[in-house]
């Protein structure tokens, strides 16, 4: 009998916490998370579900947890309001949906899905993303439900002009991201972030960005970016890495390391990204101090990371 190919990566953010100041409690807590979004995706994919549904799963269950910078837990902008962005695409057909500047929605990354599959734009923004929402019927809910106390604090410390901050670690740690590979070797990605810590202007970063922070096409990889957003939209770091397999021949695991290794930080860019192929390799690689991390293959245990172990 032919073994059945599936696999699933996520993250929860490049630029943790300093392993210094990781308490276990915290690093636990963090893993859980982890393994419990990783556990939701897998499912779908191990019961012969589709990528799509695997990485949505995922994604709205790191939207969920507080702890990560997405849904429930996202950070202020400066001045002390919760904006959301993500996005979503599947490799077969390389459809994308994605919304940015959302302000009342629960789950983003099932707004932009719904852009994908119910709309005939990909890019969704603001007000117009949430009348969008109305006519679908969406759950809104009051900005306190992305309230947290220690995303609350991290402005205040923005605000106080604390010089001392690392900017991945107060304004990056836990935009979310899932890529999966299903038995059908069709390939899908999605993001969700609530962006930087104090941001002004109505600032939109690269994971509601298809071909920055986001990217499938069955044809090479599935890509979902985590890190200084900006810089990752100069890059096109997604679109590249894919790019770099299809017209350079290159592996995964070489064209994401030349990315995050070489080019990002020539630009002066932190973060990483995780990757799935249609061959079912996973490469999760990041040039930060850590990445909150997992993934599952079928037929493999569930691995689950924050440093370099």
């Amino acid at each position: 009998m032919t073994q059945r190919k599936y696999g699933l990566a996520i993250h929860g953010g490049a630029g943790t916490l300093p392993r210094a100041d990781m308490s276990d409690a915290q690093e636990l807590r963090y893993r859980d998370g982890l393994a419990h979004a990783l556990a939701a995706g897998y499912a779908v994919l191990e019961a012969g579900g589709t990528s799509l549904d695997a990485v949505t799963s995922a994604v709205v269950t790191l939207e969920d947890n507080p702890l990560f910078n997405a849904g429930q837990g996202a950070v202020f902008t400066l001045d002390g309001q919760n904006q959301l962005d993500a996005s979503i695409m599947e490799g077969a057909t390389r459809k994308a949906g994605a919304v940015c500047g959302l302000t009342h929605i629960k789950n983003p990354v099932l707004l932009a899905r719904a852009v994908m599959e119910r709309s005939d734009y990909v890019l969704l923004a603001g007000a117009g993303a949430e009348e969008f929402a109305t006519t679908l019927g969406f759950e809104f809910v009051p900005q306190s439900y992305f309230y947290t106390e220690a995303r609350w604090r991290q402005l205040e410390r923005i605000r106080s002009g604390d010089t001392g901050l690392s900017a991945l670690t107060i304004a990056h740690v836990g935009t979310v991201g899932a890529v999966a590979l299903d038995d059908r070797g069709n390939l899908a990605a999605a993001t969700s972030t609530g962006g930087m810590t104090g941001k002004r202007f109505n600032r939109i970063g690269d994971s509601p960005i298809i071909g920055a922070g986001t990217y499938a096409d069955n044809r090479s990889c599935a890509i979902s970016a985590t890190g200084h957003g900006e810089v990752f939209i100069r890059a096109a770091v997604a679109h590249d890495i894919g790019a770099r397999m299809r017209y350079g021949g290159q592996d995964l695991a070489g064209a994401v390391r030349e990315v995050v290794l070489d080019v990002l930080p020539a630009m002066h860019g932190e973060g990483g990204v995780i990757a799935i192929d249609a061959a079912g390799d996973i490469v999760m690689e990041f040039n930060a101090e850590g990445m909150f991390r997992a993934c599952r293959s079928a037929g493999g245990a569930a691995e689950v990371h924050i440093y370099r172990d």
